[in-house]
Formats: structure tokens, C-alpha cells, sequence
């Protein structure tokens, strides 16, 4: 688990690509609104730092954040201490009951378990779909082939005191996508340098939305979080459990 968003990518990502998180949290919190679901249990898949958990809180939700990023987590305790967290695969937490399960940021495309396929994702709809309450709902984005363009296969972003490095290379046979980061963060006097390769595999959208439906759930694809545009290449899907009445 320790050898993905360490310590120095964590804090990077944290303080330079908040606007994702924090954007999909608004349009969610606006989804939840207009189908009248104001409280009750929020499990965050993928909460990394707790940005979006923060979001949720002030919304009076309750929050079961997870993340396989032992860092993400001890900066999300600091900044959401109400919050319950855990340091887990979220192919692999058991999920509690609950009305919402949101997995923002691409996180169910990443290839961070060794067993992590197609399969293990279908199961993992499964016990999101048994783990909700008749009306409660599943929101969550993908990656999907089509990730680079020919000018976008490397980029640097620059921040106060570090700097990232990212290469990015798309297997189209295969669809997965492999970016190789490195970062540099300045520590004390000097710069360290750390480097990590995330794989992702992408899915389509239409996929998707066939596997949910074929569990139970009525499907609304999207790309955005309300106002929020999703990047090129990403989908969004509501995914609601029918409730007694539907």
C-alpha cells in the first residue's frame, strides 16, 4: 500500500490539485439535494486527503472515508478530525450501510491491487448495490481510452517549494494508461526527489453503465459534476439503488 501517493506526491496532490475533488463534492452535494437525500452515512471511496469528506461534513453528512494511501489519510484526519478514515483497499472494505458511496478522482481505474480486473470491479457494484439503502445512490467518474493527445505525453506542474513530473504513455490494446511521476519537494534546504508509476485501466462508458444496470441500478451518465466539466475523456455516472416504490 505504501508504494503509491507516498509522502511528497500526497502532499502535492493535495496542494496543487484540490480543484477536482472540491468541485465534484459541490455537484454532488447538489445531486444529493434534488433527490431529497439531506443526511445519513456518506462512504467516500478514494477520499485521499479528505477534500471532498471535508465538503460532506459541513453538508451535515457522515463520512466513512477510504483510501489505500496511508499519507492521504493522516492528512485527511487533520484536516476532517470528525470524520471516521481508513487506510484500505476499497476492492476489499467491507461497506456499511449507508444512503451515498462516492468514488471521485478516477479512483476505480487505478491498478493499485495486483488482482484488480473487470471482475473485481463487478463485484465491487455488487456490494455497493447490497450495501445501500432502497433509494440511496452511487456517484463515482472514470478514466476512458483517449487519455493523450500527441502534445500532452509529458507535463510539469510548479508549485510553492515542488514540482511534478508527469509522463504519461496509453496502451490502446490493452487500455491502460501508465504515467510515471516524479516529484521533487523541498525539504528543509534541499529538494527530494521521489518517483512513482501509477497503471490505470481505462473502461468505456457505455460499459459501465451496462455492468450497473445489469446489477439493479438506474443509470445517468455524465460529463460533469453539475457545472463542473469533467476532463477530456472522463465520465461521470449516478447510479441509484430504486426504493421500495420505484
Amino acid at each position: 500500500m505504501a508504494d503509491f501517493y507516498k509522502e511528497d506526491l500526497s502532499y502535492i496532490h493535495d496542494a496543487g490539485y484540490s480543484d477536482y475533488a472540491l468541485n465534484a463534492s459541490t455537484g454532488i452535494l447538489t445531486t444529493l439535494s434534488q433527490n431529497n437525500i439531506q443526511n445519513g452515512l456518506i462512504v467516500d471511496l478514494g477520499c485521499g486527503s479528505g477534500i471532498s469528506t471535508l465538503e460532506f461534513i459541513k453538508a451535515r453528512y457522515q463520512v466513512l472515508g477510504v483510501d489505500i494511501s496511508e499519507a492521504m489519510i493522516a492528512s485527511a484526519r487533520i484536516r476532517v478530525p470528525s470524520a471516521d478514515f481508513r487506510v484500505a483497499s476499497l476492492f476489499q472494505i467491507e461497506i456499511p450501510t449507508c444512503k451515498v458511496v462516492t468514488a471521485i478522482g478516477e479512483c476505480l481505474n487505478y491498478l493499485f491491487d495486483p488482482d484488480n480486473n473487470e471482475q473485481l470491479l463487478v463485484q465491487l457494484f455488487k456490494r455497493i448495490y447490497q450495501a445501500l439503502e432502497p433509494g440511496g445512490v452511487f456517484i463515482f467518474d472514470i478514466a476512458e481510452p483517449g487519455q493523450i493527445d500527441k502534445n500532452d505525453e509529458q507535463h510539469f506542474t510548479e508549485g510553492n517549494n515542488w514540482l511534478v513530473l508527469v509522463e504519461k504513455e496509453e496502451n490502446a490494446e490493452k487500455s491502460i494508461l501508465t504515467r510515471r511521476i516524479i516529484t521533487l519537494r523541498k525539504v528543509d534546504e534541499h529538494y527530494r526527489r521521489d518517483d512513482e508509476v501509477h497503471r490505470l485501466q481505462l473502461y468505456r462508458s457505455t460499459d459501465i453503465a451496462h455492468k450497473l444496470r445489469r446489477i439493479g441500478f438506474k443509470v445517468q451518465t455524465m460529463r460533469s459534476y453539475g457545472r463542473y466539466q469533467l476532463p477530456k475523456a472522463h465520465a461521470a455516472f449516478i447510479a441509484f439503488k430504486p426504493s421500495a416504490s420505484d
